[in-house]
């Protein structure tokens, strides 16, 4: 697993936020986020800053467990006024990013993962502003771009997601096994994206590398990262399946519970 920098993981919480600001503004905030059905635009945003300033309370007050969302100051934003929600929306994303800066990547704080450091919610946050960036981006029918290295990690940190959640026993992840069949990601945009994931009796794994398997999609790499995350359908235009799709529908049907 190749991880970025500290540093540029809190820099990219603010820039992926702008660039969600961006398309949130002036869009209608009431419709519906094709990919998220159950939110509105509003929703969205608001799930995007109130996650940004939970994760920056847990590290600010170094907290060693679960902290309920009614502690965390500011979690919602006042009122239904558009710019009161831009403003909000930078805000939040300025003051996570500065106070996980100030602790360092090694802070040893509560999380749901295995890695229990501030290290784990500078990514997890720019990660997760990265892909709703996307639904933003979808919704208001602008244009969406990742850069090659971010784009990578959010597949990396995924993988590495419904691993851990194979091993706590999630079910659905549970069903992710069956010896004998794999599955492999080929960007066709930049040299070295590639994921191999390979199912066994008792679970699966997955590695970098380029390998043949039992299905396989290709594409630009923003784009396998968007199928990956469900943000953009297989059988889109913009990528293409080989070998046995209903293994990649398998994999996106079971690793949805994030």
């Amino acid at each position: 697993m190749s991880l970025l920098p500290h540093e540029r993981y809190c820099d990219e919480i603010v820039l992926r936020t702008e660039a969600l600001r961006a398309a949130v503004n002036g869009a209608d905030l009431d419709a519906t986020v094709p990919t998220c059905p159950e939110w509105t635009l509003r929703d969205l945003a608001v799930h995007v800053g109130g996650a940004h300033r939970w994760a920056g309370e847990i590290v600010r007050t170094r907290a060693t467990e679960a902290l309920p969302e009614d502690r965390v100051p500011h979690f919602t934003p006042d009122g239904d006024d558009p710019a009161v929600l831009d403003a909000w929306l930078a805000d939040g994303a300025a003051r996570t990013a500065e106070v996980l800066r100030e602790a360092g990547p090694e802070l040893k704080v509560w999380s749901w993962y295995r890695d229990r450091s501030a290290g784990f919610w500078a990514r997890r946050m720019a990660i997760e502003t990265v892909v709703h960036q996307a639904d933003a981006a979808l919704t208001a029918k602008v244009p969406y771009a990742m850069a090659p290295d971010l784009a990578a990690d959010t597949i990396d940190e995924w993988l590495d997601i419904v691993a851990f959640a194979q091993a706590e026993g999630e079910p659905e992840a549970a069903e992710l096994r069956g010896a004998g069949r794999s599955l492999h990601l080929h960007a066709t945009d930049a040299p070295g994206a590639e994921w191999l994931i390979e199912f066994g009796e008792d679970g699966f794994t997955w590695r970098r590398a380029h390998d043949k398997a039992t299905a396989a999609l290709r594409g630009p790499l923003t784009d396998l990262m968007l199928v990956f995350n469900r943000r953009l359908a297989p059988d889109s235009d913009r990528v293409e399946v080989l070998g046995d799709a209903e293994l990649l529908d398998f994999w996106l049907a079971r690793s949805s519970f994030g």
